[in-house]
């Protein structure tokens, strides 16, 4: 890994999400934190493949609770990664947010754990 990449602060996020826009006024990113707004500006295929990388897996950064997973009775379908992958860059509602990545580490979501260890890990 190069040293930016190691140096990285930054969190997806969508800025009509009150949930994120709460979690973001908890953890407090500084300006080195770079805020990227999903519907504004889209997840690239690099992006998310990094963020695939450090997570595990493309299912982990997947949210069944977007609208569009019901609509489009993806509920009743068996997904492979191929497919979260496919679903996340069409559809920016796909993914699971925010997504906050501080170094090498990454934390997906909007569950306490997640929300304490990515301002915890700002702070330092």
């Amino acid at each position: 890994m190069n040293s930016n990449f190691l140096r990285m602060k930054k969190i997806y996020h969508l800025k009509t999400c009150s949930t994120c826009a709460k979690i973001l006024k908890e953890v407090k990113p500084g300006k080195e934190v770079e805020l990227q707004d999903i519907k504004t500006e889209k997840i690239t295929p690099a992006q998310l493949d990094e963020m695939a990388k450090l997570s595990g897996s493309y299912e982990s950064l997947f949210s069944r609770k977007s609208l569009k997973y019901r609509s489009l009775g993806l509920a009743d379908k068996k997904l492979t990664e191929k497919d979260y992958r496919k679903l996340i860059l069409e559809e920016y509602t796909f993914l699971r947010r925010p997504v906050g990545i501080v170094g090498n580490e990454i934390f997906i979501g909007n569950a306490k754990v997640a929300t304490e260890g990515l301002k915890n890990k700002l702070k330092k």
